[in-house]
């Protein structure tokens, strides 16, 4: 089944980002974006998840054209489909870790999986403040808020960023795992080359066009 598809996506700022950009995401399947800082992909990813309007293009996200939807049905969308994962984590820093999930279980309608935690290795530091957790923890933490939700799209930039190795590949084959058995689609930008490799599909963008390199 079709999660995402994108048709002949273009962008600019001040100058020249991409142009005619198409990809699709089949449930199950992970996509990974690499290319130099600067060339766009963070801006692609906005776009993809419906969070900035591309310059050219057409986009339908779970069978829906992203530019016929009313505003309340795309906040729908976000809030139940989709899933985003940043650099910088937007927890509440004023909670603590479980308060931050028990929030996106709330507004989602799901219960907080303890496995998760536990693959995770967050368990243990679950109810201390944002605040106490260092960056990995804060990373694992966000990741966690955003599987809660069971989203069936999940867009991620540069989600174990934070993390070391041995973290980062259980981060994966725990995405890995979401996808297979929830049928859902990952799209992520990383910087780490092996760690793209990882995914079913990887692209590279480069002078302002999207390479399919595997």
């Amino acid at each position: 089944m079709k999660l995402l598809e994108a048709h002949s996506l273009s962008h600019s700022f001040e100058y020249p980002l991409f142009s005619d950009v198409s990809l699709e995401l089949n449930s199950g399947e992970s996509i990974a974006i690499i290319g130099v800082s600067g060339s766009g992909k963070s801006t692609l990813l906005h776009i993809l998840s419906s969070l900035l309007s591309p310059k050219e293009g057409v986009i339908q996200l779970l069978g829906e054209d992203l530019t016929a939807l009313s505003k309340h049905d795309l906040v729908e969308m976000r809030r139940h489909d989709l899933g985003l994962i940043f650099q910088s984590h937007y927890l509440f820093k004023g909670f603590s870790a479980y308060e931050n999930l028990e929030v996106a279980g709330i507004l989602s309608g799901e219960p907080l999986e303890t496995n998760l935690l536990e693959r995770l290795g967050i368990e243990r530091v679950i109810k201390q403040k944002v605040t106490e957790l260092s960056g990995g923890q804060q990373q694992r933490v966000s990741i966690a808020r955003v599987l809660t939700k069971k989203p069936r799209i999940i867009f991620a930039d540069e989600p174990t960023g934070n993390l070391d190795l041995e973290t980062a590949s259980e981060v994966m084959y725990l995405f890995d795992d979401y996808l297979r058995d929830n049928s859902a689609g990952m799209i992520l930008v990383t910087h780490d080359t092996p760690l793209a490799m990882r995914c079913d599909k990887v692209y590279r963008l480069q002078d302002e066009k999207l390479i399919q390199i595997k």
